[in-house]
């Protein structure tokens, strides 16, 4: 891992401030990836802490913030201005940002792609989506799906989901997924409940493997960028 750090930042929203912390990679990043968490929790949910020291270990640098608010909507507008805070810093030049979340935050981070997407000033720099545990529909809710803004979506977009999740029916999110017209992927954490629990296996071999999928897809898309 050696070398890279954790920085605090307090990003202007509205009023207030959304608390936010950048794990810095040894050399200068050219990518990044802004994360968040699900309706519970913060940016220190484990997953994510886990997510990002990966990531800078592997030179990507990661900006994880908290947003407490039930409300996908405001969820989505703090995200927006993650976005822009991280576009306009002057102490990391990006080419690009892949924008990735948590269950509830993977919802806000598909309407934020899709509203930036469908805007004038759509300029290249949201360069994919990562979906951890995307919820789809709620528990036994298979009717009504959370797809509209997947379908609009044009950037790539990972999926990491379990086969088990009482929020995404394996067979409803493939059949999304085969309507979108975005370039995707699907990971199946087997067996693996809502909140990526596996009987049988710790918590940190799951996170591993979620890990592994997300920086090699990551690497992929940040490939082709530069081709």
């Amino acid at each position: 891992m050696g070398g890279q750090g954790e920085v605090k930042v307090k990003i202007p929203f509205g009023n207030k401030y959304l608390d936010a912390v950048f794990s810095v990679p040894e050399k200068k990043p050219t990518y990044g990836v802004i994360l968040t968490h699900g309706a519970g929790g913060d940016m220190n949910f484990p997953h994510l802490v886990s997510l990002a020291a990966c990531l800078a270990s592997h030179g990507v640098l990661c900006l994880r913030f908290t947003c407490k608010g039930l409300n996908i909507a405001y969820r989505a507008k703090a995200f927006k201005t993650v976005v822009e805070y991280l576009k306009l810093s002057d102490d990391y030049k990006l080419s690009g940002v892949f924008l990735a979340g948590r269950s509830m935050g993977s919802r806000a981070a598909a309407s934020v792609v899709r509203q930036l997407s469908q805007g004038d000033d759509d300029d290249d720099f949201i360069q994919g989506l990562v979906c951890l545990s995307y919820p789809l529909h709620r528990p036994k809710l298979q009717s009504k799906l959370r797809d509209e803004d997947l379908l609009l979506i044009r950037c790539p977009v990972l999926f990491v989901s379990g086969s088990a999740d009482e929020m995404c029916e394996k067979q409803l999110l493939e059949g999304v997924v085969s309507k979108m017209k975005a370039p995707k992927k699907i990971h199946w954490i087997d067996k693996a409940n809502h909140g990526m629990a596996v009987k049988g296996r710790t918590a940190d071999d799951v996170m591993e493997e979620i890990n592994a999928q997300v920086f090699s897809w990551l690497r992929e898309n940040m490939e082709l960028e530069h081709k």
